[in-house]
């Protein structure tokens, strides 16, 4: 079976963080989130993905290689210019034309039943299968409304609450039978969203619409990005962290190889440490924190539902709640930060990774 996860995406509702890591490679409790999708590919039985690259493509195509090392065949392919989320598609039709293929973005964390959805869609003969789930707030999302049978009959494109005919928004997984190339343009920038789903429609073309009840979470904002981070921790999304688990009755702490916490300091929390990772005296954890690989919290700092990334410092007596730290920060002695995205040093696009990717440091080429 064959897959295509999108990840040429820039990444802008997470920057800063992204100036210095591409979405796909944004951790998610020590992990990049494509990894996540990866193995969810894996475990589901497919054996090939192609993946487009655009935004610092040198970082991702490094961590992954060829894929053997995750148990899988991964293609490539570079976009100079965004040709949008179809038209990347698009780029890869010579190696998604011969069968039914799924499509997933590339920042999404979910456990997501593929074969559940690759079944129903083969039995109702669909040309597209939208995958769906209920969400509380409509009017962030463009919703599907079904009819009986639940095949998509319209959408509504971030509707008013007292106006919306559904609360079913889509999940960024398609799964796709090959006649789809015939309603993409050859050329061109072509989105899903606002065109070739809502032309399919008009032409009365077969699209299913298949609501999950899985974990589902797109880590594009900063908001959701640390909710997911904590989602993980908490055993929403059932996940094995990185680490050892050390058993403290109300409070977890997972810490990895070489990672050192003083006695003296305090643990309130569900709480990720990284390899050779440092807590030092009268520290105090709250809530959920992730910590990456190679940091430091220095004596006295209290760090609260935060998410740390590797190789950062955070100076005696900082309190730093609600916040993500990018790559190699430093944060000084005593300085606060609540609710702020906090680069490091390393800070500039480039097309090389930085000397230390979260949770990266362990894992080669495959």
């Amino acid at each position: 079976m064959k897959a295509m996860v999108l990840a040429a995406g820039v990444g802008t509702r997470l920057d800063p963080l992204t100036t210095q890591i591409p979405k796909p490679l944004v951790p998610v409790a020590n992990r990049p989130v494509m990894e996540y999708i990866v193995n969810l590919l894996v475990q589901h039985g497919f054996t090939q993905i192609s993946v487009n690259l655009h935004h610092l493509p040198d970082s991702i195509e490094n961590y992954f290689g060829d894929g053997s090392r995750l148990g899988v065949k991964i293609n490539y392919l570079f976009e100079k210019n965004l040709s949008g989320d179809a038209g990347g598609v698009r780029g890869c039709m010579e190696h998604l034309s011969d069968s039914t293929f799924v499509v997933i973005m590339g920042d999404l964390l979910t456990d997501a039943n593929i074969s559940y959805l690759v079944e129903q869609h083969r039995k109702m003969k669909a040309l597209a299968t939208i995958a769906l789930k209920p969400v509380k707030d409509v009017s962030q999302f463009g919703v599907a409304v079904l009819d009986d049978q639940g095949w998509i009959k319209e959408f509504q494109e971030k509707p008013h609450p007292n106006e919306a005919r559904s609360n079913l928004a889509s999940t960024g997984i398609y799964i796709f039978e090959p006649a789809i190339f015939d309603f993409i343009p050859r050329t061109g920038v072509y989105g899903f969203g606002k065109q070739l789903f809502p032309q399919l429609i008009k032409e009365k073309q077969p699209v299913l619409g298949l609501s999950i009840e899985s974990y589902w979470s797109d880590v594009g904002t900063f908001t959701q990005y640390r909710q997911s981070n904590f989602d993980v921790l908490n055993g929403k999304f059932a996940t094995k962290l990185l680490g050892i688990q050390t058993d403290g009755g109300q409070f977890r702490l997972w810490q990895g190889d070489n990672a050192k916490v003083d006695p003296t300091s305090s643990i309130e929390g569900n709480v990720l440490l990284g390899n050779n990772s440092v807590i030092k005296g009268h520290a105090k954890i709250i809530g959920n924190v992730v910590i990456g690989d190679d940091c430091i919290i220095e004596e006295g700092a209290l760090i609260q539902d935060t998410v740390i990334w590797s190789g950062s410092c955070v100076g005696r007596h900082a309190k730093i709640k609600n916040s993500v730290l990018g790559v190699n920060s430093k944060i000084e002695n005593e300085k606060s930060l609540n609710e702020e995205a906090f680069i490091g040093p390393r800070s500039v696009a480039h097309s090389e990774p930085p000397s230390k990717f979260p949770s990266i440091t362990s894992n080669k080429k495959g």
